[in-house]
């Protein structure tokens, strides 16, 4: 164990003498929390009953979990997830939301979120290889889920992208990585991830609990399952069909510019909307509620370019019968038609052509909305949660759904 986390554990031991509504209020002012938000989880009725922990990254665990709930018989699913500042700005769903200052030293609230979890629930996913109820002062997460493994609890660990993805893996895979030669990610933040992923790595190797992954570009991960992401169809349906206006709308809603993007997509659009070829709207951080009527009220949706994968943003895209358009890797495209039999609709560029590519569909509006047609079908037979269940199901011990991908919409 490294000094720092001895140190770190030092300190959480100590201040775990001091009861949580004090604590609470003695902190220096960032690190207080409401002390009525500290909620334990509330376990399901069902013989299966699941907790998914603690990020909830884009609102994911919280819709992972209603399509178990949804889907397989016997099973009860719920979620937890941390909040700070820049979270809450995003107010994704969550069952149990706790502020992340409580999460890491509110002592009480911890023993009671161990205590709901090894009397009620029979699963656990692990989100990101976090803490599963907050730091437990000179034990590793994995010393916290082998504990509750040995009680009794049957263990998963779930990953997102930037938790798992070693950089200087991508930047061999991924031409336009953004760790690579044609990228721009700050060296000194690139190491970190570098450092967090080849140890989050090791966890895995060091434990045999089943490993889930939400996109397909993560499938380097070791004895990786692939757990798409879920969107909730009706909540993105348009009645709206694109390109109906005189000039077409292109948003642009990076979640993380310099990861996913470069600046030269800016200066592309913005000659195209000198010339009056589109409008662009170039927004960040909209709040989740927001989003639909973002989407809705857009033709063309710009997603990243630097991943070569493709996650929620662009399912929600074409949940909303967008063009939605971005580079994915060859490699991923091949995996979504081998597991899913169904042809990735999103139209491909990389970031120094996004202009050109804007352009041509402009040009070709028919051809463009045969291409935004097939998004609605793609998320139905893929990403409306009945494939994640099924992906689920034999983790749960539950028997998966009578459909399957032959009975999916087209």
């Amino acid at each position: 164990m490294s000094l720092r986390r001895r140190l770190l554990g030092a300190a959480r031991a100590m201040t775990g003498l001091v009861p949580d509504g004090l604590l609470a209020r003695v902190l220096p002012g960032p690190l207080r929390w409401d002390q009525a938000r500290m909620r334990a989880s509330t376990p399901p009725q069902e013989p299966v009953r699941l907790l998914i922990a603690p990020t909830n990254s884009a609102g994911q665990a919280h819709l992972w979990a209603t399509a178990a709930a949804t889907h397989l018989d016997g099973v009860g699913a719920v979620n937890l997830m941390t909040t700070n500042d820049r979270t809450e700005r995003f107010a994704f769903p969550a069952d149990v939301a706790v502020p992340e200052s409580g999460y890491l030293f509110a002592r009480g609230w911890q023993s009671r979120q161990r205590r709901a979890i090894l009397e009620g629930f029979s699963h656990v996913l692990l989100e990101s290889g976090r803490y599963l109820y907050g730091p437990v002062p000179w034990r590793s997460p994995l010393d916290v889920l082998d504990g509750l493994a040995a009680r009794g609890v049957r263990i998963g660990l779930l990953w997102h992208g930037s938790d798992i993805r070693v950089p200087s893996a991508h930047a061999s895979w991924e031409a336009d990585s953004p760790f690579g030669e044609r990228g721009a990610y700050p060296a000194s933040s690139t190491a970190v991830l570098e450092a967090n992923a080849r140890e989050r790595r090791q966890m895995i190797a060091e434990s045999d609990y089943p490993v889930f992954v939400s996109t397909p570009g993560l499938l380097d991960v070791p004895r990786s399952q692939w757990l798409p992401v879920v969107v909730d169809p009706e909540r993105w349906r348009s009645d709206t069909p694109p390109f109906s206006g005189e000039v077409p709308v292109v948003a642009y809603v990076p979640s993380n510019s310099a990861m996913k993007g470069d600046d030269s997509v800016d200066r592309q659009l913005d000659v195209l909307q000198r010339e009056g070829v589109i409008r662009y709207r170039r927004l960040e951080g909209i709040p989740a509620a927001d989003m639909p009527d973002v989407y809705r009220s857009a033709d063309i949706v710009l997603d990243q370019f630097r991943l070569g994968d493709y996650g929620v943003a662009a399912c929600e895209a074409m949940a909303a019968g967008r063009v939605v358009i971005g580079h994915v890797h060859d490699d991923v495209r091949a995996r979504v038609l081998a597991q899913t039999g169904a042809e990735l609709p999103i139209v491909e560029s990389r970031f120094d052509r996004v202009g050109e590519t804007v352009r041509e569909l402009v040009i070709d509006r028919e051809s463009a909305r045969h291409r935004a047609a097939g998004g609605p079908a793609f998320i139905a037979r893929v990403h409306d949660g009945r494939l994640s269940a099924s992906v689920l199901a034999d983790f749960l011990g539950a028997a998966a759904p009578t459909f399957g991908l032959e009975s999916s919409h087209d």
